[in-house]
């Protein structure tokens, strides 16, 4: 046979097998076999500029019953799932499934969506607000799905959770789709949870407030994966980044807790040169970071990183040298913004490299300390901080279940009593964590270690730490408050919880409260 240039070209060739002729330069590529769906791109001089939101939806054939995503990075401040889902509800698109990594009270929108079956199912790693109190309402069709910062990952990389069209958040792209977080005047820093859905995603498209000329620099999500660019007046407020306690606490009980943790983690031999640690947001969780950077400093250490959504003190910690690197999926604050803009070895990490169960290598694995924080925790350690005492969504994993899985010494920080309610009970109202993943829980008034670790059971008991069983501390906690009533649960289930690795770890019931 010939091809298009003349040339006459066996139809089988031995050792390489069956012939595809040349057509002409660009008669292949314009069609990428992607996930066995066939995705058009964009030949070279192509502008993917689009004029509006509008013309983007229309352009990827964004129709009813489709699944769509967005991304958290922005927090509280973030403008875009807002302004996709009113340019989607003017259309008179329905049945739309929202794949978001988190969502906040700025996405209040969705609550009518909800109840008009605009949008009918909603996955995500972490939510509060309006729109969790409506599910927990029974307002949302399908029952909403709660993830872990790595279980979502695994699931669209999979295949679990296909993506027909995802939307990026992009404080800078260029007209040709390279977007970063660490310029413009929406910078939000890392852009972990994104970069997932641009490389799975069916179609992507980048909505930016900072247009830039070809390239941009950084490039943190490659041209490769973006199939148009849209600008707008802004994405969202930076300053709603900062959403929760990013301060050490002055609270003395806060600041008693933090010191016990500290002295369980330097029992358990774990302060030494090449640690690594993560640590929340919460006060009292940065108060342990402080009493640690204080041994630190004082013995002469070197950690080799800090990791997760980063803070200004990890980055303080990191600036002094107490640690050779950060992993930074997300930024908490404006001050993590700029050291990710300056420092080479404070790194980006996807939410993939960052916890997912079924890849070759997640930064959780190599974790030596994690701290973490409880809404409730059972005698048996397991652990919930997706819903309230009254049963009503108010969180959600997050990274909980993968740091608490990969970490050496899982601890969890939190007042043994807590709005005149216990912190610990028979059971909790939903299950976030396995109690097999948490090794201690420290509190103002004791120390539980999980019977599973003899072996720091054994190196506490050289200590004057006042340590006893989960069991004695909730006798402890009730004798001040009381035991609680059982909260009013319907049988109608309005969530499912997964586990990292895609197994249901629980269910969330709708709330009679």
């Amino acid at each position: 046979m010939k091809n298009v240039l003349g040339r006459e070209i066996p139809e089988v060739i031995e050792g390489y097998g069956k012939v595809k002729p040349f057509e002409g330069a660009f008669a292949n590529c314009g069609i990428a076999e992607k996930k066995a769906v066939k995705v058009q791109s964009v030949i070279p001089g192509d502008n993917k500029v689009l004029s509006n939101i509008e013309e983007a939806i229309e352009k990827v054939g964004l129709k009813d019953g489709m699944t769509i995503s967005f991304h958290h990075h922005l927090r509280n401040g973030d403008y875009v799932l807002n302004m996709v889902m009113e340019v989607i509800a003017k259309k008179g698109i329905k049945d739309i499934t929202i794949a978001a990594s988190s969502i906040f009270p700025i996405h209040e929108p969705l609550v009518k969506y909800m109840k008009d079956e605009i949008v009918t199912g909603i996955y995500a790693n972490y939510m509060s607000g309006p729109v969790a109190e409506a599910i927990s309402k029974g307002l949302l069709k399908k029952p909403a799905v709660m993830m872990t910062h790595g279980g979502r990952p695994r699931a669209i990389e999979n295949g679990d959770l296909h993506i027909d069209v995802a939307f990026v958040a992009a404080p800078t792209a260029d007209t040709y789709g390279n977007i970063n977080g660490t310029e413009g005047k929406s910078a939000c820093g890392a852009l972990g949870y994104a970069e997932c859905d641009a490389e799975y995603a069916d179609k992507v498209i980048a909505i930016t407030d900072n247009l830039v000329p070809y390239p941009a620099s950084p490039i943190q999500i490659s041209q490769i994966f973006v199939d148009y660019v849209v600008e707008v007046d802004s994405i969202g407020n930076p300053a709603g980044i900062v959403s929760g306690t990013t301060r050490v606490t002055k609270d003395p009980v806060g600041l008693k807790i933090a010191k016990m943790a500290t002295e369980v983690i330097e029992a358990s031999g774990l302060i030494k040169d090449g640690i690594s640690f993560q640590t929340g947001a919460g006060g009292t969780s940065l108060a342990v970071a402080a009493e640690l950077k204080d041994i630190m400093k004082r013995d002469g250490i070197v950690g080799s990183f800090a990791a997760g959504g980063v803070t200004g003190y990890i980055v303080d910690m990191y600036e002094e040298g107490l640690f050779r690197a950060i992993f930074d999926v997300q930024c908490f604050d404006l001050q993590a913004v700029e050291s990710f803009k300056k420092n080479p070895s404070h790194m980006a990490m996807s939410s993939s490299m960052y916890g997912n169960p079924h890849n070759k290598g997640a930064v959780v694995n190599n974790l030596d300390v994690m701290i973490l924080g409880a809404t409730e925790i059972d005698t048996n350690f397991n652990v919930n901080v997706t819903t309230g005492s009254d049963g009503v969504i108010m969180g959600g994993s997050g990274g909980h279940s993968d740091t608490a899985a990969g970490s050496k010494l899982a601890i969890i920080v939190t007042n043994l009593v807590k709005a005149r309610l216990p912190i610990i009970k028979d059971r909790v109202t939903t299950v976030t964590t396995p109690g097999e993943s948490i090794d201690v829980l420290v509190t103002e008034r004791g120390i539980a270690v999980n019977p599973r670790r003899t072996d720091l059971i054994e190196k506490l008991k050289g200590t004057n730490l006042p340590v006893m069983t989960i069991e004695e501390l909730k006798e402890v906690a009730e004798k001040m408050t009381g035991k609680p009533e059982a909260i009013k649960l319907s049988d109608e289930i309005v969530a499912v919880v997964e586990y990292r690795d895609g197994t249901v770890i629980d269910v969330v019931r709708k709330s009679l409260e």
